[in-house]
């Protein structure tokens, strides 16, 4: 496997290569990114319960209103 460097830009989200280069469609390429600092993400957690058993605590009922019924 041959590997070759080229420098470019991210412009509107897409990487455009310096010097008029075009890669094949479908190429494997691998992006490094010189001093470049992510900021931390959130992760938000999906609440669970501690006693699974309570999950019918939390049943909806459906009731179905006649389409003329005033509110």
């Amino acid at each position: 496997m041959s590997i070759s460097t080229f420098e470019g830009v991210v412009e509107n989200g897409v990487i455009r290569l310096q010097g008029g280069v075009t890669l094949p469609e479908r190429a494997r390429v691998y992006v490094v990114i010189p001093d470049f600092e992510s900021a931390p993400r959130a992760h938000i957690r999906t609440p669970r319960l501690a006693h699974p058993e309570q999950a019918v605590d939390f049943a909806k009922e459906v009731i179905e209103v006649a389409p003329d019924a005033k509110l």
